[in-house]
């Protein structure tokens, strides 16, 4: 049994990315600007998809839902870490860390399975396009919707749950810019056994079967391509699902060289500096993804920068 004043902690300390004062504004201003992109960016996406009737189909209301994560996602550890640097503070509250690890696993799961629903809504749109409107009708798509919702609420409520019954002692000193759940995990004095296992399993479960079900559904995808025989055709099939492929890549890809990295290199701040990648500057780009490389998506985003100008008038 742990001792009872060892668990009573009261407060982490995110180390972040430089102990050097004279990197904050910096590190401030750069990561400012992404998080003001990311919002701004994804913001439009939601405006748009929403104004536009013609945007009103199976594959933007995913996208709607994945902008709307993104956001949230980005939210959850980017204003933190700004306020720290603001007041050169490394402090994160007990209560505000396991809060904080909770929406990150929950808008981290709310991308993966959307991405994942996504790639079958392509698959359907490409491989069986002439049952599309049937198979993707609204209540299918609202249901799966929500199911992703849902099933990552669960999905971090169980690691959060997990994690409070952790015992810690001080100093608690997290070598990243936002409580990472393995590095809390890691922080702990009691025994973290069954925490590692959860951990693992639920990496396996939500994370390799929506993997596995995106490879699938793009294997299907490209032998379907391959046999339409105009390259008009193939252009077209091609484009509708390429935006969404990038996207997936640089979600996936990233955030595995994280977890390979960090697992492999014993730099403090190197996990920190590479999580970057999947937490700020995935969300960030998605989209200018989507917006530059889909015709429908810039219509829609002009005529609605159109309404606004001429309401301004």
């Amino acid at each position: 049994m742990e001792p009872e004043n060892v668990t009573r902690i009261s407060e982490f300390l995110l180390l972040g990315f430089s102990e050097e004062p004279k990197l904050y504004p910096l590190i401030f201003g750069l990561f400012f600007s992404m998080y003001l992109i990311t919002v701004i960016g994804n913001l439009l996406i939601i405006l748009a998809t929403v104004s536009d009737s013609h945007l009103h189909t199976p594959m933007y209301f995913f996208l709607l839902n994945l902008s709307l994560a993104d956001i949230c996602f980005t939210s959850t550890t980017i204003p933190k870490m700004l306020v720290n640097i603001q007041t050169q503070s490394k402090v994160i509250t007990y209560a505000g860390c396991i809060t904080q690890m909770f929406f990150f696993v929950l808008f981290a799961g709310v991308d993966d399975f959307l991405l994942t629903v996504m790639a079958y809504d392509r698959y359907v749109a490409i491989c069986h396009p002439l049952h599309y409107t049937i198979i993707m009708n609204p209540w299918l798509c609202v249901l799966l919707a929500l199911l992703s919702w849902i099933m990552s609420v669960l999905n971090s409520l169980l690691h959060s749950l997990m994690a409070l019954r952790l015992s810690f002692c001080t100093p608690l000193e997290i070598p990243h810019f936002f409580c990472e759940l393995n590095q809390v995990i890691h922080l702990a004095s009691s025994d973290t056994f069954l925490n590692d296992v959860v951990t693992y399993s639920a990496s396996v479960l939500l994370g390799g079967v929506p993997i596995t079900g995106i490879l699938y559904s793009y294997c299907k995808i490209v032998s379907s391509i391959h046999a339409i025989s105009s390259a008009q055709g193939t252009y077209k099939a091609f484009s509708t699902c390429a935006s969404h492929l990038l996207v997936v890549s640089l979600f996936y890809f990233t955030m595995i060289s994280v977890y390979f990295s960090s697992s492999t290199t014993q730099t403090s701040h190197s996990s920190a500096a590479a999580s970057v990648m999947y937490t700020v500057v995935t969300p960030m780009l998605n989209p200018f993804i989507y917006s530059l490389r889909n015709e429908d998506m810039k219509r829609a985003l002009k005529r609605f920068s159109g309404r606004k100008l001429s309401t301004n008038k």
